[in-house]
C-alpha cells in the first residue's frame, strides 16, 4: 500500500515532491501556512520546503516555492549517475571484502 497524504481542497497544491532534488537541495519536507493564520500573516501564506543542500549535510534550509529551482535533466541525470556509480564502487569494495573473508574461511 502506497502512504498517502491528504491535502485539504481549500489548500493550493504543492509544486514540489518529497526527496525531490533541487538547486538548492533534496526536499526533506513540506508545510502549509494557510491565509488568514499569524504565520502567513508574517510570512506569507503558501508552502515551506525543508531542504538539505547534500547528504553530508546537518543544515537545513526552509524555503518558499518561489525560492527553489529544479535542476536541468542534464544536472539530475549527472547527480542521479554520479551516486550509482559512488555505490557501485561501494558494491565492489564489499564483494571484495566477503572474497577475502570465504577464502579465509574455506582455509580455516
Amino acid at each position: 500500500m502506497q502512504p498517502t497524504i491528504s491535502i485539504p481542497q481549500h489548500w493550493a497544491y504543492p509544486r514540489f515532491t518529497l526527496e525531490q532534488r533541487t538547486e538548492q537541495g533534496t526536499i526533506l519536507g513540506l508545510y502549509y501556512y494557510p491565509s488568514g493564520t499569524e504565520l502567513a500573516e508574517q510570512f506569507d501564506d503558501g508552502w515551506r520546503y525543508a531542504l538539505m543542500p547534500n547528504k553530508n549535510s546537518d543544515e537545513i534550509s526552509y524555503l518558499k516555492e518561489d525560492q527553489i529551482q529544479l535542476l536541468t535533466p542534464e544536472e539530475l541525470f549527472q547527480q542521479i549517475t554520479a551516486e550509482i556509480d559512488f555505490y557501485q564502487q561501494q558494491i565492489n569494495i564489499l564483494n571484495r571484502q566477503l572474497t577475502v573473508l570465504a577464502k579465509g574461511v574455506n582455509n580455516g
